[in-house]
């Protein structure tokens, strides 16, 4: 849902995901919407806030079917470094269990947004006797470029980005939890990528969902692309800014502690698209799987040996979906004046055949 209202003028140039301008990552194939919800079963909503200049923030649900208390997934979560709220952690590190939706949003916004979560997850017949609930809240500090203190999202922003995620294309750059997102000096937001991977005696899915927010000099294909080498302006120097979270989910059969294995590889691939992982940032990951706890595992379970093409393709789809929530944002102006700018496509390319 997007709360209509007029926003600076876009870039000029039509939005280009990274794959559609030869900038793909790895060799590995793509689902067939190089998105999160390739992976059989999850689906996505946004809810998008956008007030300007006050406001430009929102809410974003990852939302995998039939997960409940009663039906949990197995998880794992990593923390580069924790200076960031993302509640619901310890759980999943005690218990590698998933049970609600995850719900990425803005840093102040995310103990209402947690709290409307367990609303809605008490309403599901299933939880009819459930008297305790482990919502799963990610956040990423807005402030830059939105009035972060007035804690914008409310509980039927939450609910409508709950009740409308579908599967297919995933929205991309200023919508929901990325709406008022910035990194590398970039106006930023979401970003989602997949890769179709051999795995002894099948073939497993596996998509990423990125909300970017961090500091450091952009990489692409290697190369150090700041914003006047594709001249825009140098951004004045604002607060110290920080954080990203990283949600990869597959229908691969792993277990909790291989899952903790990927979330830890999903952040490591920050560093790639050049991620300083400062003092201010929290840096995280969480992995599920789509096959619930308790269920048998069977020939297809696969080794901790056989689990490099999965570690390639959550390095290769996280790259690509840092690219994606650059190049697909909008030019916003906050509240105090800041203005930043998306990842210019012609540019970019220019530079990169220098």
């Amino acid at each position: 849902m997007r709360v209509p209202a007029p926003d600076p003028p876009p870039s000029p140039e039509v939005p280009r995901r990274a794959r559609e301008l030869g900038l793909g990552v790895g060799d590995l194939p793509t689902g067939p919407h190089n998105a999160l919800t390739d992976v059989p079963g999850v689906r996505v909503g946004h809810t998008t806030l956008v007030r300007p200049p006050r406001v430009h923030s929102g809410v974003t649900a990852i939302v995998p079917d039939g997960v409940g208390p009663a039906s949990p997934l197995p998880a794992g979560v990593f923390a580069a470094n924790g200076y960031g709220k993302l509640l619901g952690t310890t759980q999943i590190a005690e218990l590698g269990a998933l049970e609600t939706p995850i719900l990425l949003t803005s840093t102040l916004s995310a103990f209402r947004v947690a709290d409307a979560l367990v609303g809605w997850m008490l309403e599901r017949t299933e939880a009819a006797t459930v008297r305790s609930l482990n919502p799963v809240v990610g956040e990423c500090n807005d402030g830059l470029l939105s009035d972060i203190r007035s804690r914008p999202v409310r509980e039927d922003h939450v609910r409508a980005a709950l009740d409308t995620a579908t599967g297919g294309p995933v929205a991309e750059g200023c919508v929901g939890a990325g709406t008022g997102t910035v990194a590398l000096g970039f106006k930023s937001g979401i970003g989602t990528s997949s890769r179709q991977v051999p795995l002894t005696g099948r073939r497993a899915t596996l998509g990423v969902l990125v909300q970017a927010n961090f500091d450091g000099t952009l990489r692409v294909q290697g190369r150090q692309v700041t914003p006047a080498d594709v001249g825009l302006p140098t951004p004045q120097p604002g607060p110290a800014q920080g954080s990203c979270m990283v949600v990869a989910a597959t229908d691969a059969p792993l277990d909790a502690r291989q899952l903790t294995r990927l979330a830890r590889r999903s952040v490591y691939a920050l560093a790639r698209a050049g991620a300083a992982y400062g003092h201010g940032s929290g840096d995280y990951g969480i992995a599920f799987g789509t096959r619930p706890l308790g269920t048998p595992a069977g020939p297809a379970a696969v080794p901790d040996d056989g689990l490099d093409p999965l570690f390639t393709a959550v390095l290769d789809a996280v790259e690509e979906a840092v690219l994606d929530s650059l190049l697909t944002a909008n030019t916003t102006t906050g509240p105090r004046g800041d203005t930043r700018h998306p990842l210019p496509a012609a540019p970019l390319l220019e530079l990169l055949r220098r």
